[in-house]
């Protein structure tokens, strides 16, 4: 078997162990193949096992990497988003997991508009506080997910959030759960459905399918040490 394809499995396997010790379905978590930086190859092999979900960080790599692979893959942006990067997420990605602000919230829903296009989107929430990342601050994701439900052409599915990169795992724990605790007060309060919860990564995603996760971003788990960015 491929090595690409036995990572996959371990780490699939990884992660349906750690949902049945929180006594979660294993089933309600989706683990996202983390391709930035791979070789379409690379790719391709997951897509051969079955795999349709991937996730890409940089919209020129998205690009170039979708005209050539399977129209059935669900392409996830996962990167930070530039405004002026704005218009072609909205035509390749599904998914677009790092909605920072209600400036970005807003820019999309009109260019979605605009394109005819309906994408899922997560309202990037920063739990930890870091001034290195973006991100809704707990105090203000209310007021951002009353405006993103307001939004008639994104379909607003819920939040993500990264820990910080050498935190103990107690405290990444409590970076999970407080998202989590989060999302299911603003499903009760608001009346809606948010079933997205972006959590986890190579190094911790195991801790996230104990605190709530529903989708782990994890790359190099799979595809092995990741290559150098060519910019």
């Amino acid at each position: 078997m491929n090595p690409i394809v036995e990572n996959y499995r371990a780490v699939r396997q990884r992660l349906d162990a750690a949902a049945l010790e929180a006594n979660r379905d294993p089933a309600e978590i989706e683990l996202l193949a983390v391709s930035k930086t791979f070789p379409i190859e690379a790719i391709q092999t997951l897509y051969e096992f079955g795999v349709r979900a991937f996730g890409e960080s940089r919209i020129p790599e998205l690009e170039a990497k979708k005209m050539v692979l399977p129209d059935d893959i669900t392409w996830h942006f996962i990167g930070q988003l530039q405004a002026n990067k704005a218009r072609k997420a909205i035509k390749l990605a599904g998914v677009i997991h790092s909605v920072d602000s209600e400036a970005l919230l807003e820019r999309l829903d009109r260019i979605a508009g605009e394109e005819g296009k309906k994408p899922r989107i997560l309202l990037e929430v920063n739990v930890s506080g870091e001034q290195s990342k973006t991100g809704f601050p707990l105090s203000l994701v209310e007021n951002a997910a009353r405006r993103a439900l307001r939004c008639e052409n994104l379909d607003f599915a819920g939040f993500m959030t990264m820990a910080p990169a050498e935190a103990e795992p107690i405290k990444i724990a409590a970076i999970f759960e407080a998202l989590s605790l989060s999302r299911d007060e603003l499903e009760r309060k608001l009346e809606c459905k948010l079933p997205i919860l972006s959590m986890g990564m190579s190094g911790d995603f195991e801790i996230a399918a104990r605190h709530g996760s529903t989708l782990v971003r994890v790359g190099t788990q799979i595809f092995g040490v990741r290559p150098k960015m060519v910019r």
